[in-house]
């Protein structure tokens, strides 16, 4: 069974500051899973966790990673904006984006990101947007097919828009090599959301040898090698976490078996992860204000799709608490339901839980990635707030509610 991080005790606490509404993060665990990744890779002296901003993009947040050690993986304009507002520059940002803009290009250049190139034809793209290219750059790489581990297909890259085939990978590089770059990285991203501890040796075997086979041929340096995301977390229950120390040994192993006997044992491994930073330490604090009862038992929230789009977009599943009831039956089955006027508004669906009363506090897990930065408008509604549990137990706003102000402000009448 999940359990909450914060207590009912807390809830009613923060109540009479927060009104629901809003996402909860946990500062805490947060600090100590950043640790617990950069142990797992310590054996690379290279070693850099770059957090998916797309995931959860809070200047607080990202600065506590950042004090944890990590950089930044940015996919737009603002993302970069966001980076430079606080503070983070440089080689601490990757950018990796698709079908860019212009301005999203000049703007990474402008504040020293490394470019993480979709497609070869960007190579021309790029050096006509900022003139002479950067020294270090890399590539996005897609084996096309299907990604399979143990004879079970995880992804099917071949339908994916994303990267440059092999052929492509080569080509690509010569080039970069003519044009004076001096450093180049690889990137794959092959399965989303994965607990089995076997992806990122699996990917890192795949751009491993490719690393050796591109600097035999064209006698490039490879800087780094980037694994991207896709470690996941257990949404449910009776799902097994992964785990990252098994993970980074593997990794290490497949190192060692093939990069270090190429003479490319400098080779730096980067990660990209989102979920796996701040999924399990955020979640969705709502009350049930509404009951019905017609075809179906319906327990109403102040929360709706627009809080978190998850369930409704892909049917995904999360766990629901009822604050104060942990240890009653689950007895009753409801859907747990927001306010849209669309059907597919449901936290559950058909879920077992204790009986629910007006008023309770129900936390729904595991929405401290891709929750609150997936929020939208729709009905009118206005994204919610965030807040820090912080370390000494103390609870800070770090992103206020949306006002009908607020909603009214990009409109001209």
């Amino acid at each position: 069974m999940k359990k909450p991080f914060v207590t009912l005790q807390q809830l009613e606490e923060l109540s009479k500051s927060f009104p629901t509404p809003y996402h909860l993060y946990d500062e805490r665990a947060i600090r100590e899973n950043a640790r617990k990744l950069k142990q797992a890779f310590s054996w690379n002296p290279g070693f850099r966790e770059y957090f998916a901003v797309k995931a959860t993009p809070n200047p607080t947040l990202m600065t506590i990673l950042h004090e944890e050690g990590c950089g930044m993986d940015c996919s737009s304009l603002t993302e970069l904006m966001l980076c430079d507002r606080v503070g983070i520059r440089g080689e601490e940002i990757m950018f990796s984006s698709n079908d860019t803009p212009a301005e999203d290009f000049h703007l990474c250049a402008k504040l020293g990101g490394t470019i993480n190139l979709d497609d070869i034809t960007h190579i021309e793209f790029l050096e006509r947007t900022i003139g002479a290219l950067p020294k270090r750059m890399s590539c996005r790489y897609n084996p096309g097919g299907n990604f399979e581990i143990s004879n079970m297909i995880m992804d099917t890259p071949g339908e994916a828009k994303y990267g440059l085939t092999k052929p492509q990978m080569f080509q690509a590089f010569r080039i970069l090599r003519d044009k004076g770059v001096t450093e180049f990285g690889i990137h794959a991203f092959l399965a989303s959301n994965t607990t089995t501890n076997d992806y990122y040796p699996t990917l890192a075997m795949q751009l491993f040898r490719l690393a050796v086979e591109l600097h035999a041929e064209l006698g490039v340096h490879i800087g780094f090698i980037n694994l991207s995301g896709g470690v996941g977390i257990p949404y449910r229950p009776d799902q097994q976490s992964a785990d990252i120390l098994q993970i980074g040994e593997g990794v290490r192993k497949v190192y060692n078996q093939i990069l270090v006997p190429a003479g490319m044992g400098d080779v730096a491994i980067y990660t990209e992860l989102g979920r796996f930073m701040l999924g399990p330490y955020g979640c969705l604090v709502t009350r049930c204000i509404h009951q019905k009862h017609t075809y179906k038992n319906y327990v109403g929230v102040d929360a709706c799709a627009c809080n978190l789009m998850r369930p409704a977009m892909y049917g995904a599943y999360h766990h629901i608490t009822v604050m104060g009831k942990e240890n009653l039956p689950c007895d009753h089955l409801y859907d747990v339901t927001g306010g849209l006027c669309e059907n597919n508004d449901k936290f559950a669906i058909d879920r077992w839980l204790p009986q629910v009363d007006i008023g309770d506090f129900l936390v729904i897990h595991d929405t401290g990635a891709h929750g609150h930065s997936m929020g939208y408008n729709y009905n009118g509604k206005l994204r919610s707030a965030e807040v820090l549990l912080c370390e000494d137990g103390t609870a800070k706003l770090i992103r206020r509610a949306e006002t009908p102000e607020d909603y009214f402000a990009t409109l001209d009448f």
